[in-house]
Formats: C-alpha cells, sequence, structure tokens
C-alpha cells in the first residue's frame, strides 16, 4: 500500500511540475497541499518520508489527533469554521484556508497563543456565486480584508477558492482568473500586508489553477485515494 501512495504522490509532483512549466513559471513557485482529511496517520508518516511537510485537514477533532503526533509538520486547517471551533484552530494550525467572516477572524485572532507566530490566514471566497457555498463575495471581500488585515494575531496571506466545477481547461481557468484579478485588486488596497498566496485547484483542475497563479494547490484523492466518510466531525 505505501508503494502504491508513493506512486500516486510522485505522479501528482509530476503534474505539478509540468503545469508549473506550462505557465513558465519557477518550480518553487506552487507548494503542494496533501489533503489528508479521513486518512490515517501512517500514510502522513509515508508522505513526511518522501519530503512532504503541508498537510490539510477538514474535521477537528481527526487532525488534533494528527497534530498531537506530529507537531513539527505544515498543518492547514481547510474545512468550514464553526464558532465553537476556533480556539483549538488558532491553538494548534500554522494555516487556516477557510476564513470566510470577519466574526471568525476575529476570534482566531482573540484566541491564538501569544507566544506562537501569527496565524497565516486565507479569505475564502465564493467566486462561483453558489448558494450552497461559504465564503466572501467579491465585493464582501474588498470590505472585509483591510478588517482582518488589522487584527493583532493573524498573518493575511491571500485567498482561497472552490469554484464551482467545470470540464475543459478554458472553463476551469475562468473563476482561477478571478481570483488573481481579485489578489491582485488586494494587493494594491493593502500594499503593507504579504498577500502572495492563493489556494486553489484541486485534483481535478489543477492545471488550470497553476496557469493562472495558484501557489497552493489542495490535492487529495489523487494521493490518497477514495475516502471514508463516516464518523466524522
Amino acid at each position: 500500500m505505501s508503494a502504491e501512495l508513493i506512486e500516486r504522490y510522485n505522479q501528482v509532483l509530476q503534474r505539478i511540475q509540468k503545469a508549473v512549466e506550462q505557465a513558465n513559471r519557477s518550480s518553487d513557485s506552487v507548494a503542494l497541499l496533501a489533503v489528508s482529511k479521513t486518512k490515517p496517520v501512517e500514510d502522513i508518516e509515508v508522505l513526511a518520508e518522501q519530503g512532504q511537510k503541508s498537510f490539510g485537514e477538514n474535521y477537528l477533532q481527526e487532525a488534533l489527533q494528527k497534530i498531537d503526533l506530529h507537531p513539527n509538520l505544515d498543518w492547514h486547517f481547510i474545512g468550514p469554521i464553526q464558532s465553537n471551533k476556533t480556539k483549538p484552530i488558532a491553538e494548534h494550525f500554522n494555516w487556516v484556508h477557510s476564513v470566510d467572516r470577519l466574526k471568525i477572524a476575529q476570534r482566531l485572532s482573540h484566541q491564538r497563543p501569544e507566544q506562537l507566530e501569527p496565524l497565516n490566514i486565507l479569505l475564502e471566497v465564493n467566486i462561483s456565486s453558489e448558494a450552497s457555498k461559504a465564503g466572501f463575495t467579491p465585493e464582501e471581500l474588498m470590505e472585509a480584508a483591510p478588517q482582518i488585515a488589522a487584527l493583532p494575531n493573524l498573518r493575511l496571506r491571500g485567498l482561497m477558492a472552490i469554484p464551482q466545477a467545470a470540464t475543459g481547461l478554458e472553463n476551469q481557468r475562468i473563476p482561477f482568473a478571478k481570483m488573481r484579478q481579485l489578489l491582485e485588486s488586494l494587493q494594491k488596497e493593502l500594499p503593507e500586508c504579504q498577500l502572495d498566496t492563493l489556494s486553489m485547484g484541486m485534483s481535478g483542475d489543477l492545471e488550470a489553477a497553476i496557469l493562472e497563479g495558484a501557489t497552493i494547490v489542495r490535492i487529495g484523492t489523487d494521493i490518497f485515494g477514495a475516502r471514508d466518510y463516516s464518523n466524522k466531525n
């Protein structure tokens, strides 16, 4: 099983490298976030031995158990955030990709332990205007971002999105291009911030995302295989 996992992992790295070359970008301009939700810690350990350091988790209790075992890895929370879960997220993660309202950012800042580095956060954008998805509208984003950037224990790094699924490279690129333009607008609005991150692109559309400027691609299924969602919280 480990051999299959390593093979899939290397195939994803090759896809990323090929897309980076097509986009005429440097090979270190895109980071792979291995989305390890629902997967055993043994899989994480296998990939860590291959040099993978950044892992994404959606389910808090599961993630905390994994972080306890491997606190020196780079842990990213990428799931929906309820107010009653902000404290452990603020205390244990290096990054949060799914900040979708000002209140959540305020709670994360207040609850981030002073002895830790500021928490790197990304603002989630509902770029395809889907009623079923969380996230700021572009208009809400431009209003909220300066307030969030001013919070003391956070470091606003950029934006995240999960666009509506599309077929074909050109169709997939459209929402990712909008995300790139939004980040560029935000960089002009907040020149004092280190706004250098676009978290976008998953197993089915990472090439389109990289062509439009993704700096983190979040890959789960193509590395770890199908998931078991039973008994998750």
